[in-house]
């Protein structure tokens, strides 16, 4: 693969890291999920509305579950190809940061797409498969980083 071929992308993934995890605290943050003190960024004082997947536009609602299911179907197929990159993503705290996003988001992402009320149900059907796989590829990834960072060191 490529990194073996080129070793200094190791350096690379790292520097990148950061970002991949802003994205999710992004997705935090328009849901109004947002952890006091968790965004090294000041909140601007006309940004307290309290937005919620619930109570937000279906566009909106239909855009994060969308990137959600993009960043997380990519970041899986990532680290199936390549578990390698495991160390690297745990040196940022990736599994604890992933683990905690999907406790707050996830079970408010799925109850806002269940309770609201669709003019089409194939929206509905769209929102919960995409919603539903965007958690299977979270627990994949999560337990790739859990297999290659904690056990395959013990069996190894």
């Amino acid at each position: 693969n490529i990194f073996t071929q080129q070793p200094s992308y190791f350096g690379d993934l790292d520097e990148t890291l950061p970002t991949i995890l802003q994205v999710y605290n992004n997705i935090l943050h328009k849901c109004g999920l947002q952890c006091e003190g968790a965004s090294a960024e000041p909140q601007k004082l006309e940004e307290k509305v309290n937005v919620t997947p619930g109570n937000m536009p279906l566009q909106e609602l239909k855009d994060i579950v969308l990137y959600l299911c993009d960043t997380c179907t990519t970041l899986w197929a990532f680290l199936d190809v390549f578990p390698l990159a495991c160390q690297t993503f745990q040196k940022h705290d990736f599994c604890y940061r992933i683990a905690s996003f999907y406790e707050l988001a996830i079970p408010e992402l799925e109850s806002a797409i269940k309770k609201r009320r669709y003019e089409d149900n194939s929206v509905f059907g769209d929102l919960w498969r995409r919603i539903s796989h965007s958690r299977k590829k979270m627990i994949e990834a999560f337990h790739i980083l859990i297999n290659q960072v904690c056990l395959q060191p013990i069996l190894e």
